[in-house]
C-alpha cells in the first residue's frame, strides 16, 4: 500500500513530517516575482511561474530531509488554468526527487463524479483507449461525511494502484467542534464515528506496516482527541496538521504516535515556507532557511517520540 511507501521514507529519514506548500505571493521573495512578472506581466501566468520557481527551490532543499509534500490544492486553483498547471509540475517534480506527495485537495462528492476526483488526483484518466495520469499525486485529502458513496470510489483505485487518502476527522479549525463533537446516540461523537469508518474502510488496503491505505485528518490542535483517536484507530494512519502556526506543538503532536514512533506524519506550511521571513536573512537563502527549519522541526518531534522502527 502506498503508506508503506511512506512508512519506510519516515524510518530512513527519522523524519515523521510533511511540508505544505501552499504558496501566496506574499511568501515569496521579491527577486523571484520581478523575474516573472518581467517575462509575463502581473498576470495569472506571471503569478504561476513565481510560484513554480519558488516551489522547486524549497524541494530542492527539503527533499534529502522531509519524506513528503502536501501541496494544497486552493492555492493553486486560485490563479486558473495557469496555477493548475504548476501543481501538477510541481507534483511531478517533488515525485522526480523521490518525495511522497500528498495532494491537499477536500474533495467531497459521490458515484461517478467522485471516482472522477479520484482518477484526477490519484488514479489515472482513460482518452479513447490511453491511459495517462492527470496529476498523479500518490494520496489525496477527502472529505467522507457524505458517508461510503464518496469514499468506495477511491479505494478501487488505492488498490490497484497503490495510492492512499486521507479522510477528514477532527479537523485542526476552530469551529470543527460544532459539528464533528456533536454526539451520536447518546454514546459517540461524530469524529470518533468517521475514524471508525476509516478503520472499516482500511480493511480492504492493509498494508505490511499495520497501517491501512484510508488514514485520516486528525488535528494538532486538538491534543486529547488526537490522543482518543489514537488510541481506538490501531490501523488508521494520521496526517496532522495545526502543528506551529496554529498552535500545535511537538509535544501535543506525540500523542499521534505508536510506541514505534510510527502512524502519523505532521504538517507544517507557513513555518518552513516563511523561515526566511522570521529569521530575516538574505532573501536568496529562502530555500535554506525553509531546510533549515524542516530539520529543527524534525529534531524537536523526535525528541519527544524517539527512534522511529518499522
Amino acid at each position: 500500500m502506498a503508506f508503506d511507501r511512506l512508512i519506510k521514507s519516515i524510518v530512513e529519514k527519522q523524519n515523521p513530517t510533511v511540508a505544505g506548500l501552499d504558496p501566496k505571493l506574499d511568501f515569496i521573495p521579491d527577486y523571484i516575482k520581478d523575474k516573472a512578472f518581467e517575462k509575463y506581466g502581473k498576470t495569472l501566468e506571471g503569478a504561476a511561474s513565481a510560484i513554480l520557481e519558488y516551489n522547486k527551490g524549497l524541494i530542492d532543499e527539503l527533499y534529502d530531509i522531509v519524506p513528503a509534500v502536501k501541496p494544497q490544492s486552493a492555492y493553486y486553483e486560485m490563479y486558473g488554468w495557469q496555477g493548475v498547471k504548476t501543481l501538477a509540475e510541481t507534483i511531478s517534480y517533488a515525485k522526480n526527487k523521490g518525495l511522497f506527495v500528498i495532494t491537499d485537495a477536500k474533495r467531497n462528492d459521490i458515484g461517478a463524479t467522485m471516482e472522477a476526483y479520484a482518477n484526477a488526483h490519484i488514479g489515472t484518466t482513460d482518452i479513447c483507449g490511453e491511459t495517462v495520469q492527470a496529476f498523479g499525486a500518490d494520496a489525496v485529502t477527502v472529505n467522507g461525511y457524505l458517508g461510503s458513496d464518496g469514499i468506495n470510489p477511491l479505494l478501487d483505485i488505492c488498490s490497484k494502484l497503490d495510492k492512499g487518502i486521507f479522510v477528514l476527522a477532527k479537523t485542526s479549525n476552530p469551529s470543527s467542534g460544532e459539528l464533528q463533537d456533536k454526539i451520536i446516540n447518546n454514546r459517540t461523537t461524530i469524529y470518533e464515528t468517521m475514524g471508525k469508518m476509516c478503520e472499516v474502510w482500511g480493511e480492504k488496503v492493509m498494508g505490511k506496516y499495520g497501517y491501512s491505505g484510508v488514514g485520516a485528518v486528525v488535528g494538532a490542535t486538538y491534543p486529547e482527541q488526537l490522543k482518543e483517536l489514537r488510541n481506538k484507530l490501531p490501523k488508521t494512519f494520521f496526517l496532522v496538521p495545526g502543528y506551529g502556526a496554529q498552535g500545535g506543538n511537538a509535544k501535543d503532536v506525540a500523542l499521534a504516535f505508536d510506541k514505534n514512533g510510527l502512524g502519523a506524519i505532521i504538517n507544517s506550511s507557513r513555518a518552513i515556507m516563511c523561515a526566511w521571513k522570521k529569521e530575516n536573512c538574505n532573501p536568496e537563502d529562502y530555500a535554506k532557511a525553509a531546510r533549515r527549519e524542516a530539520i529543527r522541526m524534525k529534531n524537536e518531534i523526535i525528541n519527544y517520540i524517539g527512534e522511529i522502527k518499522c
